[in-house]
């Protein structure tokens, strides 16, 4: 009986181990804001809470594709950041987790309603305008007007000049997609993109690579969020960003768990800091980064993109966000625009 007693506890030890070990297992967040944001960010929880990460930063369109790939087996708990759109699809697919958290009462309304469209299996952490950065040296040199507005990109002036990244890895360029269809309308703002086209340089991975690009002066004209290009200029590259005379788009920048995560308890933890005055503050204006928080205690830089001087279009997240809207809008462009001859 002894005996019996000593294998069954030995037994219930060794079967113990393993859930002992996943609970202790790091929490996975992938990451699809700025590479220095992902860091800072989550050394700071690290520090507030003891809990080990393991961090992945990627664009918006290849989390979403890495989390669609893990469905079955998923190893993120967190996806941090990128437009709302694909948080929206992410949560229509059924890939994230529906979570209200208790820092809802702290957002502004637009983040709150963000959160009510997703289900709450997502909530906004920041708002970004989209717009058009350029590097005045750069325009200079080459006797080229400063653009004020989409249809100045159009000119053959600017043949080559312009870069932005391809919508099917970048959450930003989906967004200008989405933001010139609600504009002009779906057959004007294809033919926009066709034209456009014979100006684009490249269509890069990530969003952010036009905004470095500008900067440094590899291209002239980049389309992006303008609050990633105002931080260059903090930094003191000869560039300048406007929002088109036309009107534009605008991100919700999002955080969701991912359903099936092995540390959801972390992962909601994780989610509630983000939403944090703290978190946002860190992550935003003490990195020198423009965008608009989503917590209403949280401080925005007087040297953010002014939303009340702006155009913005009533962007629908949740239309431009569903799986069959951005599906057939991203087949389309990758058929009638990217496929172009120049």
């Amino acid at each position: 009986m002894r005996l019996s007693l000593l294998g069954l506890a030995l037994t219930a030890t060794v079967c113990a181990a393993p859930l002992a070990a996943r609970a202790q297992a790091p929490l996975t967040v992938y990451c699809s804001i700025l590479e220095e944001q992902c860091r800072a960010g989550v050394a700071a929880f690290e520090k507030a809470t003891g809990t080990k990460v393991t961090m992945v930063r990627k664009s918006t369109g290849e989390t979403l594709a890495q989390i669609r790939a893990e469905a079955s087996n998923p190893r993120a708990d967190v996806w941090w950041g990128g437009p709302g759109d694909s948080h929206i699809q992410a949560a229509e697919e059924g890939l994230t987790a529906e979570y209200k958290s208790s820092s809802l009462p702290q957002l502004h309304d637009w983040a709150a309603h963000f959160a009510e469209q997703s289900g709450y299996r997502s909530t906004g952490t920041y708002l970004g305008a989209l717009g058009i950065g350029y590097n005045t040296k750069v325009l200079a040199s080459r006797g080229l007007p400063e653009p004020k507005c989409w249809a100045d990109l159009l000119d053959p002036k600017y043949r080559d000049e312009v870069q932005i990244s391809d919508p099917n890895s970048s959450g930003t360029a989906y967004v200008f997609l989405a933001s010139l269809v609600q504009l002009m309308g779906e057959d004007k703002a294809f033919d926009y993109m066709k034209n456009l086209h014979k100006n684009i340089n490249q269509y890069t991975k990530s969003g952010a690579a036009p905004v470095k690009a500008v900067a440094l002066g590899e291209t002239a004209i980049g389309i992006a969020f303008m609050h990633d290009m105002v931080t260059m200029i903090a930094d003191g590259a000869p560039v300048k960003t406007i929002a088109p005379c036309e009107g534009t788009g605008y991100e919700t920048g999002s955080v969701s768990v991912v359903k099936g995560g092995k540390n959801m308890e972390a992962a909601q933890k994780f989610v509630d800091w983000s939403l944090s005055a703290e978190a946002q503050k860190l992550v935003g204006a003490d990195l020198k980064i423009y965008s608009i928080p989503s917590n209403k205690q949280a401080p925005v830089s007087p040297d953010a993109p002014k939303l009340s001087e702006m155009k913005l279009i009533n962007y629908d997240t949740a239309k431009y966000g569903s799986v069959a809207e951005r599906t057939r809008l991203l087949k389309k462009w990758d058929a009638e625009v990217k496929s172009a001859p120049k």
